[in-house]
C-alpha cells in the first residue's frame, strides 16, 4: 500500500465573492450539495478533503468536510480548469443551505428569462 494519497492534502481554501462564480462552482444535483474547487494538486475519487470556504461578505470562513466525486486533471481538453468536485458531508448541510440562500433567485430560474 502506498502512503501517497493517505497523507493529508492539507486544507483547501476557497474564496467566492461573486454570485456568478458561486453559481458556476455550485453543484445542486449532488446529495448534500457540492462545489467545484480549482486546484492543481492531485486527488483521487473518494479522497476526503477539508476546505475553508469564504463566501461573499461572510465574516467567518465556513469549514466543510467532503469527498472528491470527480477530478478534472491539469491539461484536460477544452481548456477546462483543473480541479475537483467535492461533495459535502451530511454534517455540512448548513453550508449548503447558506450557498442556496445566496443563489435563491438563480437556482429557481433554470431557463434564462429575457424580461428586464
Amino acid at each position: 500500500m502506498s502512503d501517497d494519497h493517505s497523507s493529508r492534502q492539507g486544507i483547501l481554501s476557497l474564496t467566492i465573492k461573486d454570485k456568478a462564480v458561486l453559481y458556476s462552482a455550485y453543484m445542486p444535483f449532488v446529495k448534500n450539495g457540492g462545489l467545484f474547487v480549482p486546484t492543481n494538486k492531485s486527488y483521487e475519487l473518494g479522497d476526503e478533503v477539508f476546505m475553508l470556504l469564504t463566501l461573499m461578505e461572510e465574516p467567518e470562513k465556513i469549514p466543510i468536510a467532503g469527498r472528491v466525486i470527480w477530478v478534472t486533471p491539469r491539461g484536460a481538453q477544452g481548456n477546462r480548469t483543473a480541479g475537483i468536485g467535492v461533495q459535502f458531508s451530511e454534517q455540512d448541510t448548513g453550508a449548503n443551505a447558506k450557498i442556496e440562500e445566496y443563489l435563491a433567485g438563480l437556482l429557481t430560474s433554470e431557463k434564462p428569462t429575457h424580461t428586464m
